[in-house]
C-alpha cells in the first residue's frame, strides 16, 4: 500500500520482461507500487519492440499467432504475479491484470470461456481478468465473480457503465457458494481521455481545461463508495498526461482519494515521486460535480455522446493493438 493509512494504492501501468525482473522489483521493495496492470497496447509495445521476446518467438513458430501471444503474455503475468504474491498474501493488493481478447467484447459466452481459461492457465491467485464494461461484459463480470475470479472492469467512462458493472458484481456475489472466497474487483475509470477530447473545445468557450476527466471520475468514485460493496474499489486509469500545460503527475495528485487505486505509466510515477509531500484529497462533492456538468450542458456539450465515443474509441484502439500483435508477432 502506498499510503496505508488512507488505503490509497499506486499501481504500475506497464509490463515488459526485462522491467519485471529488474526495476519492477525495486519499485515494490521501495514500497512505491503494490500492483500492476497491462492491456493490449502495452503488450504490443513490449512484445514487438523488446529483443527479449525474439528467441522465444522463434521457438514457438509452429504455433498460431494467438497461441504465441498467450505464451508470452501469460509468462509475463506469471512473473509479475510471483513478484507481487507476498503483498497479496499480506492483504496489500499485489494484483496483476490481463485482458480478455478485445475482439470478444460483444461475445458473452466466448469471453466467459476465455476469462476462465486464462485464469486457469496462468494459475496464480493474484491475477485479475480484465473485462470491458460493455453490454456483453456485464454478464462476464457476474460469471467470473461467481467463480471467485478477481476482476478488473476496464474502459469505464460513464456513471451508467459503472452502475451496471456494480450491479453485475452484486449478482455474481449472490451466486458465490460457501466454499468460494469473495474475489476482489476494481472498477477502472478512465480519466485523461476526456480532457484530450474536450479541452480544446472548452478553452474556446472560456472554460478551464483539465477538469472534465477529474469531475467525471470523482462522480463515479462517489457512487462506488456510496454502494459500499465488499471487495470493490475504484481504480483511476488513463492517468498519463499528454498536455504540456498540466504537471506530469496531475491525474494522480488530483485523484488521490481514500480507498482508491491509481494505475499510471512509469513516467507519471516518476513525476509523482518527486514530490516531498503527498496530500490526500477530500473527494469532490456531488453538488460541485453536478454544477460543473450543468455548465457543460449549457455550452452544448453532450456528455452521453462523449461517453459513447470514448468507449467506442477505447475498444477499437485495443482491438487494433491486439491485431497488430497477431499480425506481426512472427516477423
Amino acid at each position: 500500500m502506498f499510503l496505508k493509512k488512507f488505503k490509497f494504492s499506486l499501481w504500475c501501468d506497464f509490463v515488459e520482461r526485462n522491467f519485471l525482473k529488474n526495476d519492477f522489483k525495486k519499485l515494490i521493495e521501495n514500497s512505491v507500487v503494490n500492483g500492476a496492470t497491462s492491456n493490449p497496447a502495452i503488450f504490443k509495445s513490449a512484445i514487438l519492440t523488446s529483443p527479449l521476446y525474439k528467441d522465444e518467438i522463434k521457438k514457438l513458430k509452429d504455433l498460431d499467432s494467438k497461441e504465441i501471444y498467450e505464451k508470452l503474455a501469460c509468462e509475463d503475468i506469471k512473473i509479475a504475479a510471483d513478484i507481487l504474491y507476498p503483498l497479496y498474501e499480506n492483504g496489500d493488493d499485489g494484483f496483476i491484470s490481463i485482458e480478455i481478447d478485445p475482439r470478444l467484447c460483444d461475445d458473452t459466452k466466448k469471453s466467459i470461456e476465455e476469462g476462465k481459461r486464462l485464469f486457469k492457465k496462468i494459475a496464480r491467485e493474484n491475477v485479475m481478468i480484465k473485462v470491458p464494461a460493455t453490454e456483453a461484459g456485464y454478464e462476464v463480470i457476474e460469471s467470473l465473480v461467481a467463480e471467485g475470479i478477481h476482476v478488473n472492469v476496464t474502459l469505464v467512462f460513464s456513471p451508467l457503465q459503472a452502475k451496471l458493472a456494480l450491479d453485475a458484481v452484486k449478482r455474481g456475489q449472490k451466486r458465490i457458494t460457501q466454499d468460494v472466497e469473495f474475489p476482489k474487483v476494481v472498477i477502472s475509470v478512465f480519466v485523461s481521455r476526456f480532457d484530450r477530447k474536450l479541452d480544446k473545445i472548452l478553452l474556446e468557450k472560456n472554460i478551464k481545461g483539465g477538469l472534465t476527466g477529474i469531475y467525471n471520475a470523482s462522480k463515479i468514485y462517489n457512487m462506488i463508495e456510496s454502494q459500499n460493496i465488499i471487495n470493490v474499489r475504484t481504480l483511476f486509469a488513463s492517468t498519463g498526461v499528454k498536455d504540456d500545460n498540466l504537471e506530469g503527475d496531475y491525474y494522480i495528485k488530483e485523484l488521490l482519494y481514500p480507498n482508491s487505486i491509481n494505475t499510471a505509466p512509469l513516467k507519471t510515477i516518476d513525476e509523482f515521486l518527486k514530490n516531498d509531500k503527498f496530500i490526500v484529497k477530500t473527494p469532490l462533492s456531488n453538488d460541485v460535480i453536478d454544477s460543473y456538468f450543468q455548465v457543460l450542458k449549457y455550452q452544448d456539450i453532450d456528455m452521453q455522446k462523449v461517453y459513447d465515443e470514448l468507449i467506442s474509441e477505447g475498444l477499437e484502439a485495443f482491438k487494433i493493438a491486439f491485431k497488430d500483435i497477431l499480425d506481426n508477432i512472427g516477423e
